[in-house]
């Protein structure tokens, strides 16, 4: 058996890393899970080393769309798996948080195709053919041709996919996004204000239709198995939980989830939650509060 030359391996690995922060990108929208993204890529650097495995392999005409339809194809594959799992899951069911540095320019850049906390809890209620159409042609551009290319459908069928989904996310989705400093400024004002214990001030920060989503997944601290409506409930709760901590228990930094301001929370080294908050259309007041406590979706977090 003829081995392949050490250039030519060299240069299929370049390739591969060369395109490694799309693809990441592109599964991790349409599975919400960091620990499935990895798997997925790490199936997809497999095949593509494997394709090019031999003297006897083709060259690959067009690496990217190659690339892109495999790592669809894993996504889609556990989809249904991580369907299930979510079918058992304790309380809501959040996607995993990809937590930057507020400084760190060059991994927001990489990762600044990731879909806003918001956007990514509407793409759940989505098939995962709609979920993956949305993402290749409105996230990153692919054309209706291409993307029936990757998904071995008709370019008719993903037109009619395309339209389905568009009409779903804009219906749920924000219409506004704040500006990033807005944005960060109400989160500051939303994290002091909940874990000191300020109602008054906290009361002011909350829209009165604001919604509390808790992702503790029976393993970390949950303030609510089940969606908590209404400022005053939100509030109450948040006082609750805050009426249980001691001066200096927990420690607030602030990051960002995909391009948006968000709170994290730490006792000492490890981090408790991940807060991310949605904001209404004008901009001054909370919509939706997305907290990630379950501690196997923090691992990353530092």
């Amino acid at each position: 058996m003829t081995s392949t030359p050490r250039h030519a391996t060299d240069a299929v690995t370049e390739q591969f890393l060369g395109y490694r922060e799309l693809l990441f990108s592109v599964v991790y929208n349409m599975l919400g899970s960091v620990a499935d993204t990895e798997d997925a890529l790490q199936e997809v650097w497999l095949a593509w080393s494997a394709r090019h495995r031999g003297q006897e392999a083709g060259a690959v005409e067009n690496a990217r769309a190659y690339l892109v339809r495999i790592a669809v194809n894993q996504a889609l594959a556990r989809r249904a798996n991580l369907s299930r799992r979510q079918e058992t899951y304790v309380g809501p069911w959040l996607p995993e948080p990809l937590v930057t540095a507020e400084d760190n320019a060059s991994a927001t850049a990489e990762r600044a195709e990731s879909l806003s906390m918001a956007v990514l809890v509407v793409l759940e209620t989505l098939s995962p053919l709609e979920r993956a159409v949305f993402v290749l042609h409105e996230v990153f551009g692919f054309s209706h041709p291409e993307t029936a290319d990757i998904l071995g459908r008709t370019p008719a069928a993903v037109r009619q996919l395309a339209a389905r989904a568009r009409r779903h996310v804009q219906a749920r989705r924000p219409r506004h996004r704040a500006e990033p400093d807005v944005h960060a400024q109400v989160t500051e004002r939303f994290a002091a204000a909940a874990l000191g214990g300020d109602l008054r001030a906290l009361l002011e920060v909350l829209a009165p239709d604001v919604t509390l989503w808790t992702d503790g997944g029976g393993k970390g601290p949950a303030t609510s198995l089940h969606p908590v409506h209404g400022r005053d409930q939100v509030a109450a709760l948040f006082m609750s939980v805050a009426a249980t901590l001691s001066p200096g228990e927990v420690d607030l930094r602030y990051r960002r989830v995909a391009g948006d301001p968000c709170a994290l929370v730490f006792s000492g080294d490890s981090p408790l939650a991940v807060v991310v908050v949605e904001l209404t259309p004008d901009g001054d007041r909370i919509a939706a509060v997305y907290s990630v406590t379950n501690p196997e979706k923090l691992t990353g977090v530092r």
